[in-house]
């Protein structure tokens, strides 16, 4: 790999190290919180992963989570989790771990949210056992509502040794900002959290990172500013740029047209428009965000099944959205009443 990801980062490698020593060496019960924000390419997985790897003692568990992008559902960070994991001797209710889980054919209308928030907590909880363990989120910015609830529960949950490491890009970047500013909020609110931002390296790091990759190569002031400036300061595209030009000597990094995708950024695709929906419709996406099934869904608001699938229908071609979770996330987006609350 080519050396780039913890030039300009030892501090932060230093901060992670000194967290996980409260967890692991003081014998504290309660979670360690540290905060990773930073723009899209500034190395937060790549610190996350090198803080994991070089921990001591190590974690009796290291339990990593992200968000599905293309596909999102409730339990994101959790259903990740569970996906590498064996459950079989977990002392859980066979078919809440299999909604958790998300397996196709799981049952959907057994657990009310508030249920199924405490049987996630439990899940993790079994899976840290006696610890010390590390729970990594990634991508905080792109998770679910009900994962967003169940990393706040996590963060203040009392007897669980772990290190609770959340990675995500500015609010403004996020799926739902509003509600993404409130959880990062409520986990730099946790007594003793650390909190770390990653900007762009400078011109001194990029001269660093230059002279590891080609030796003794006179990294002059002309290219490294060059370089700098052609990429920012970050770390993506410093190693992007890198790969492109490989073998092709100093110079050409500043010489040769730049790649393709690092000439502009990939914007986020823009919101779909106001939808005009009926009372009825509000209330029905209402019950969306909540996480809850047709069939919980007719039972609180004293509809039929059928009617709610008609209502859930309309919701999801009113608001652009392609599933149950995207509707929900646009209601969050877009403040609907009962919309983006956030547990605990």
């Amino acid at each position: 790999m080519i050396p780039v990801s913890m030039v300009g980062r030892v501090g932060e490698l230093a901060e992670l190290d000194r967290a996980w020593s409260t967890v692991a060496g003081t014998g504290r019960s309660a979670p360690a919180v540290t905060v990773i924000t930073g723009a899209a390419g500034v190395g937060k997985s790549r610190l996350v992963a090198a803080a994991v790897e070089g921990l001591s003692p190590r974690p009796a568990a290291v339990l990593t989570g992200t968000a599905r992008v293309h596909d999102p559902a409730p339990y994101d960070w959790l259903a990740a989790v569970l996906s590498v994991r064996d459950v079989g001797a977990l002392d859980l209710p066979s078919d809440a771990l299999a909604w958790l889980a998300q397996h196709p054919a799981a049952p959907r209308e057994r657990y009310a949210p508030g249920t199924l928030l405490r049987l996630a907590v439990r899940t993790v909880r079994s899976l840290v056992g006696a610890g010390p363990a590390v729970l990594v989120v990634e991508d905080l910015h792109d998770l679910d509502p009900a994962s967003l609830n169940l990393v706040v529960e996590l963060a203040t949950a009392p007897q669980l040794p772990a290190l609770l490491v959340v990675a995500s890009r500015p609010p403004a970047d996020a799926v739902a900002p509003d509600l993404t500013r409130r959880v990062l909020a409520r986990l730099c609110g946790v007594r003793g959290a650390v909190r770390q931002h990653l900007g762009p390296l400078g011109v001194a790091e990029v001269a660093e990172i230059l002279t590891q990759v080609y030796g003794d190569s006179p990294s002059t002031a002309r290219v490294c500013a060059g370089v700098w400036q052609r990429t920012g300061g970050n770390p993506y595209a410093l190693t992007e740029l890198l790969a492109v030009h490989a073998g092709q000597g100093l110079e050409a990094l500043v010489r040769e047209p730049l790649p393709e995708h690092l000439r502009m950024p990939s914007p986020r695709a823009a919101a779909p428009p106001e939808a005009e929906l009926t009372g009825r419709e509000v209330e029905v996406l209402g019950c969306l965000v909540a996480g809850m099934s047709n069939k919980q869904a007719a039972r609180a608001l004293g509809i039929s099944v059928r009617t709610v699938t008609v209502h859930v229908s309309n919701l999801l071609r009113k608001t652009g959205s392609a599933s149950r979770t995207e509707a929900a996330l646009w209601a969050v987006q877009h403040r609907v009443p009962g919309a983006g609350q956030v547990r605990g």
